[in-house]
């Protein structure tokens, strides 16, 4: 199994929204992913506490797959270039780790 973290710091406004509108539009967009990418065995994502350090990242994708296989699967999938997309015009910085559980 291979599990799939992704971090982003978002923008304070971008593409005419709020961060915090970005952050539910992206947990929206990611998680349904799930009926169109059966290689996806979970996946969720999880908003920064308002009350959290300033410093902290926005959002985290945690995701899990069978192997790096179906992860790349996912990566280049049509429907998750749709939501990448839109990431890369909201956010200011990405960091990932993918590991096997």
């Amino acid at each position: 199994m291979i599990k799939h973290l992704v971090l982003f710091k978002l923008a304070d406004q971008a593409e005419g929204n709020t961060k915090e509108r970005n952050a539910l539009i992206i947990k929206e967009r990611i998680e349904a992913l799930t009926s169109v990418i059966p290689v996806i065995r979970d996946i969720h994502v999880w908003l920064n506490h308002p009350d959290a350090p300033a410093g902290n990242y926005d959002i985290v994708l945690d995701a899990l797959f069978d192997s790096l296989d179906d992860l790349h699967t996912y990566a280049v999938h049509p429907e998750h270039l749709k939501v990448v997309a839109f990431i890369g015009k909201v956010k200011t910085e990405r960091v990932a780790i993918d590991y096997e559980r």
